[in-house]
């Protein structure tokens, strides 16, 4: 049986870094600065807090830059070698930010709020490392962290069609995390806000939770 990977997102800080690191997390989402959204940090704290993390908690810059030039920049002043593109940014810049930057992995948001979201699976998987699909609004510069669910069928369909690896988010919490893989089969989870109910903080109970109904699914 494949395991399913967890991207704890939405890190602020060292210690949250070691938490989350601790409790099993793959990745951490280190989130630079967005125009909406829980957890946003400049970057020059998202490389210190990138250097703090373990050798199997790969940190992954979440950026709102929509140019490769932006992104590129983003990532140098970061740090990291992961970026996750929020936007739906224009075909052709993706292979352009490789060209700047040999060797970047990039995660693509797809905001699924309905079966169109089906036609950009096959443009954005060709660029990308892995897709992430999450609940924003991007014609409100809405990029997660908004606690909403969204269209799991239309998620499992994409993980059907997707070449590479998808990981789901969207309003995941400990009491739905399970279901959700058992109908979407994802690559992996990724979660924000549902571990953070008391001013933003990473409860240490509900991340225990949460990890547990990954492992059980």
């Amino acid at each position: 049986m494949v395991r399913t990977r967890v991207k704890i997102c939405c890190i602020t800080s060292p210690e949250e870094a070691a938490l989350a690191a601790r409790h099993g997390a793959d990745l951490l989402g280190l989130v630079g600065p967005m125009p909406t959204g829980v957890g946003p940090i400049t970057l020059e704290r998202v490389r210190e807090v990138a250097r703090t993390a373990p050798p199997w908690a790969e940190p992954v810059l979440l950026s709102s830059a929509e140019t490769a030039e932006g992104l590129a920049a983003d990532v140098e002043a970061s740090g990291v070698r992961t970026v996750q593109v929020v936007r739906h940014v224009a075909p052709e810049v993706l292979p352009a930010l490789r060209a700047l930057i040999p060797g970047i992995r990039i995660l693509q948001v797809l905001h699924v709020e309905g079966p169109a979201t089906l036609d950009l699976v096959e443009g954005y998987a060709r660029a990308s490392d892995a897709l992430l699909l999450d609940s924003g609004r991007p014609s409100v510069e809405e990029f997660g962290g908004t606690g909403r669910v969204h269209d799991w069928s239309v998620s499992a369909e994409i993980v059907r069609r997707s070449p590479v690896p998808v990981f789901l988010a969207g309003g995941l919490k400990p009491g739905n995390v399970g279901e959700a893989i058992r109908v979407v089969r994802p690559f992996g989870v990724d979660i924000c806000s549902g571990i953070r109910p008391e001013a933003g903080r990473l409860h240490e109970t509900l991340l225990r939770a949460f990890m547990g109904g990954v492992a059980a699914a």
